[in-house]
């Protein structure tokens, strides 16, 4: 936060068991300490809580200096996507699962906070993906994903056949289930479940993961992001583009998604201690030793 926050928007998961509880005991906590606190419309659904005015995505990118999500992963990537364009941070409170970006622990939540809002925390970037569908030369659907693009076939569907173009130079024809256009974030997400990398944040990379490819030789590539990725659908049926698994939009022949890095960019909030090995030795169960030694015994 480049200034004090004095207006904090709390975000949640709407109807999510105990979600109420959590944003009435963080805005109360927020309210006492002195801060202006709204919540997002749709969370603020069957939640009573005098003296707080509820506020759109839009109006919270407007108004609010600081948002706060409580709840799991998607909550996260949900807020995130919307409030990208006005450059709002962002602190994740972990309700849910897995917390790859949720990652304030519940029981910690206001003494975490509280420390933050003094100035003790660590701020960093992380990028999005744009994509426009295009069919017969006219655009139809454009969207924006935190984690991942996915192309993919239908249930009851055969092979999708996809013509990849990088930059416009031909990178090559690929049968499979489907294709994965990820972020560093978004490598830790479905990318890393089919087999792809782990890409550190910081990196300046998109991840392209085929999805149960017919030929093994079609593996995981890690591009630059000021690549212009195209996907054309060659063959295949009942086919789809998803955005972070929250927007959809159904594929004909011929039809072509163009995908590129997104000029805006998402401000994470963490405590301080924080940092990304801790995450994934957590959250992906690698074994810890207390010593090189240890190791070694």
């Amino acid at each position: 936060m480049s200034s004090p926050a004095k207006t904090i928007a709390l975000v949640g998961k709407y109807n999510a068991l105990g979600i109420t509880e959590s944003i009435i005991q963080l805005a109360e906590f927020l309210r006492g300490l002195g801060y202006t606190v709204v919540i997002e419309t749709d969370t603020a659904l069957n939640m009573e809580l005098q003296g707080v005015d509820c506020m759109s995505v839009p109006e919270i990118g407007k108004n609010a200096d600081l948002a706060i999500a409580i709840g799991g992963d998607g909550t996260m990537l949900g807020i995130a996507r919307q409030l990208a364009p006005f450059d709002v941070p962002l602190i994740g409170v972990n309700q849910g699962r897995l917390g790859f970006i949720t990652d304030i622990p519940l029981e910690k939540m206001l003494s975490a906070i509280a420390e933050m809002l003094a100035g003790a925390y660590v701020a960093e970037k992380r990028s999005l993906l744009q994509a426009i569908v295009v069919r017969e030369g006219n655009q139809i659907f454009s969207g924006m994903a935190f984690n991942d693009i996915v192309v993919s076939r239908g249930a009851g569907s055969g092979m999708v056949e996809l013509r990849v173009d990088v930059d416009q130079h031909f990178m090559y024809n690929q049968r499979s289930d489907g294709l994965i256009v990820s972020t560093p974030t978004g490598s830790t997400a479905y990318a890393l479940s089919a087999g792809g990398p782990l890409l550190h944040p910081s990196l300046n990379g998109i991840v392209m993961v085929p999805i149960a490819p017919h030929a093994l030789s079609n593996r995981p590539i890690v591009l630059p992001d000021t690549s212009e990725i195209q996907i054309e659908i060659a063959a295949g049926r009942d086919i789809s583009v998803n955005f972070d698994m929250q927007s959809f939009a159904s594929l004909l022949y011929k039809d072509r998604i163009i995908i590129n890095r997104s000029a805006h960019t998402v401000t994470f909030l963490h405590p301080i201690g924080w940092n990304y090995y801790n995450t994934l030795r957590e959250k992906l169960h690698w074994n810890e030793y207390p010593s090189v030694e240890g190791a070694l015994r």
